[in-house]
């Protein structure tokens, strides 16, 4: 089968698509023909060695999958050959089959077809756990969106809306703005590619009280970076911070601020959820998949490439060249 390899960290482009073996099914586990994978950026991180995991090599990236399962080892109960599924693995997505454990898996709903099944689970169980779970989000409250454009801020665009929030997008692009007005945001902030001075943070934070009629009731931050300062500075009395990522960096937030505004900023480790609260997470996805049956949510596919195509999807993401989500197709 093909596979996209990776037998020592290096640039996206150092590392190939191979011919390997088969996976061969254990017990308690099924091997899912991958019809779809999306990519993500653990992917532009794992494979360089810059993720916080690192799989014994050698491995195959890609953490979100879409397939049907044509194998199913001993003791396996949940699925059967011919069954369509998603999963989110942290890696082994980006082959035409893969090897997983019964629990790591989902049902692809009828409503999804591959492609859109593969980009689902990461992006949107993420933003769903951090608005609801962690935010508690209300309708009629406001929220900000950093990197509005890429595929987990779409969903957060796409969410906050679903659950009657006011949502203000940010992005580093008037083509990326005007994504993110067609895919629901109320407003938009155009923001400095990098390196923002003080003034510029200041100008920043000013723009997002005035567009929010005096300041936002949550952050979604997936950039981190100058960017989360100067968005703190302009949050709601108790509001909440979310950290999902850092994109850009690791910022250094002054704690005096968290004082001032009597706000919480709030980790969201939606990989550490799915194992401590399963059964919550599972919750959750029937609410999400719901939402997507009634056509409130649905994941922005810009580009789809074949498996042999595998590091160019990977590195137009590292180049943040990515409106919402790439996919790699192997149909």
């Amino acid at each position: 089968m093909k596979a996209y390899v990776c037998r020592e960290f290096g640039p996206i482009e150092s590392h190939k698509v191979e011919e390997i073996d088969d996976p061969i099914v254990g017990p308690g586990q099924v091997i899912v023909d991958v019809k779809a994978a999306g990519i993500a950026f653990p992917d532009v991180l794992i494979v360089q060695g810059l993720y916080q995991f690192k799989p014994p090599f050698p491995f195959v990236p890609g953490g979100e999958i879409a397939g049907i399962v044509s194998s199913v080892g001993e003791g396996v109960s949940k699925w059967k050959e011919g069954d369509r599924v998603i999963g989110t693995t942290g890696f082994a997505g980006l082959a035409e089959k893969s090897l997983y454990y019964e629990h790591q898996l989902m049902p692809l709903p009828k409503s999804m077809d591959f492609k859109t099944g593969a980009v689902f689970p990461l992006n949107y169980g993420t933003t769903f756990h951090a608005l609801k779970q962690r935010a508690n989000i209300q309708p009629g409250e406001s929220l900000l969106v950093l990197g509005a454009a890429g595929g987990i801020g779409l969903t957060a665009i796409h969410l906050g809306k679903a659950m009657g929030a006011k949502v203000i997008a940010a992005a580093s692009s008037e083509e990326k703005l005007e994504l993110c007005k067609n895919e629901g945001a109320d407003e938009t902030i155009l923001y400095q590619k990098e390196n923002m001075d003080r003034n510029t943070q200041k100008a920043f934070s000013e723009t997002i009280k005035e567009v929010s009629n005096g300041g936002v009731d949550v952050i979604y931050d997936i950039v981190g970076g100058d960017y989360a300062e100067p968005s703190l500075r302009a949050i709601n009395w108790k509001g909440r911070y979310l950290v999902i990522g850092f994109t850009a960096s690791i910022p250094k937030i002054p704690l005096n601020l968290a004082l001032l505004k009597g706000c919480q900023i709030v980790g969201v480790f939606w990989g550490h959820f799915t194992g401590v609260e399963a059964d919550l997470n599972s919750k959750n996805f029937e609410d999400l998949f719901e939402l997507h049956a009634q056509g409130k949510i649905k994941p922005f596919i810009s580009e789809v490439f074949s498996i042999e195509e595998t590091a160019k999807a990977i590195k137009l993401l590292e180049d943040r060249k990515v409106l919402g989500k790439v996919v790699v197709s192997m149909e």
